[in-house]
């Protein structure tokens, strides 16, 4: 236990962004109704944060299941023009209450939100994260959400947990704290008859630590477990680490950053990935597929080399040059690496396995040597 403890107390140690991610159900109550007393609470809880030196984000759901409150509708809807307009409703009573209880500290929420779009948009990105970096000089806390009214299906997120995840590696915060409503991540699924216990550190989001997700989704949420551990994967990945904790737990947000014992730590990989790639790699929905062989997939992950049109077998799917598009293994398909292709997926189709002296020959030009250079390339 002792180890578990000076690696939590070395990783808050280095922390100076934090962003907390806080759920539909840690901020409703039973009959769908936004519960004040609790925003309340954790209002107080983030300013004591920022009084603290931290710089601090909240990436908050609830607007679709404060939407359904007001309206007096107990099932989440199915349809998404139903989702939108209950959103619309939610979303103004949700940033009101925000603002209403930063006020009492004498801080305004700076109302935040975004779509799929404005991530993989390069120049939206980084206006995003200008914005959010010119909010930490004021006093104001920024509250993001995901712009649930225009949202379509191709530019949704799907969920705040990976919502969360991206708004993370767009600051490179430290720490993304995930608020649920349970404890942390169990060893078990937890059932009246089979006790659980929260594992405290997780050093890997393996397939294993994977199988304890357990369905924890509510009637106004959208993610369980499984959710929040594909956004911890996202973060820990690049470099920053990430707790899951009870929201409703007592001063919950300062015995964290004060390193208790509190949900389950997940450690970051000790590589942190730059910011550029970390938009190649978590952000941008890939165009398509390239299949290599055994010899180019160890030489892009061992040896740290740029892809070539010699180790590509197969293309899938359609691109244009610049597009991310994701590089798997041939054989079994999975995909170990992302990267902005310098070739279109035309192009790549006619120079596939061939010597990168003779694509001029073949094509009648040569953009460059590399399909996708090392440079512009993540692995996964």
């Amino acid at each position: 236990m002792k180890l578990k403890d000076e690696m939590r107390s070395q990783v808050l140690s280095k922390v100076k962004k934090i962003v907390i991610k806080i759920g539909t159900g840690v901020l409703t109550t039973d009959n769908g109704y936004l519960d004040k007393e609790q925003i309340k609470g954790l209002a107080g809880q983030v300013v004591e944060l920022k009084k603290m030196g931290y710089r601090v984000v909240v990436v908050s759901s609830g607007a679709i299941g404060s939407g359904m409150g007001e309206l007096g509708i107990g099932k989440r809807p199915g349809t998404l023009p139903e989702l939108q307009a209950v959103a619309a409703i939610g979303q103004s009573k949700l940033i009101s209450m925000y603002d209403a209880c930063f006020k009492l500290h004498g801080y305004h929420a700076a109302q935040i939100l975004l779509t799929r779009e404005d991530f993989e948009d390069r120049q939206r990105y980084l206006n995003t994260c200008n914005t959010i970096h010119t909010l930490f000089q004021l006093n104001a806390i920024p509250v993001v959400n995901e712009n649930d009214t225009i949202s379509v299906e191709e530019i949704k997120f799907g969920d705040n947990d990976a919502l969360s995840a991206m708004v993370t590696n767009l600051l490179n915060a430290e720490l993304l704290i995930i608020l649920s409503s349970v404890d942390g991540l169990y060893d078990r699924c937890p059932t009246a008859k089979n006790k659980a216990t929260v594992i405290p550190v997780v050093e890997d989001v393996s397939d294993e630590i994977k199988q304890l997700a357990f369905n924890s989704k509510t009637q106004r949420g959208v993610g369980g477990m499984q959710t929040k551990l594909e956004a911890v994967s996202v973060v820990v990945k690049a470099g920053e680490a990430v707790i899951i904790a009870n929201g409703r737990t007592d001063k919950v947000l300062k015995r964290i950053v004060q390193g208790e014992d509190m949900g389950t730590l997940f450690l970051p990989k000790k590589e942190k990935l730059a910011n550029r790639k970390r938009w190649i790699g978590f952000t941008i929905k890939p165009k398509g597929k390239i299949y290599v062989d055994d010899g180019a997939m160890s030489a892009l992950t061992e040896k740290g080399k740029s892809l070539l049109a010699t180790g590509i077998v197969s293309v899938e799917g359609a691109f244009d040059k610049g597009d991310t598009i994701s590089i798997c293994k041939k054989g079994d398909g999975a995909i170990f690496a992302k990267g902005l292709t310098n070739y279109s997926s035309k192009e790549i189709e006619k120079i596939k396995g061939c010597s990168t002296s003779s694509i001029t020959k073949i094509l009648g030009y040569k953009l460059y040597d590399e399909i996708i250079h090392r440079d512009n390339m993540v692995i996964l």
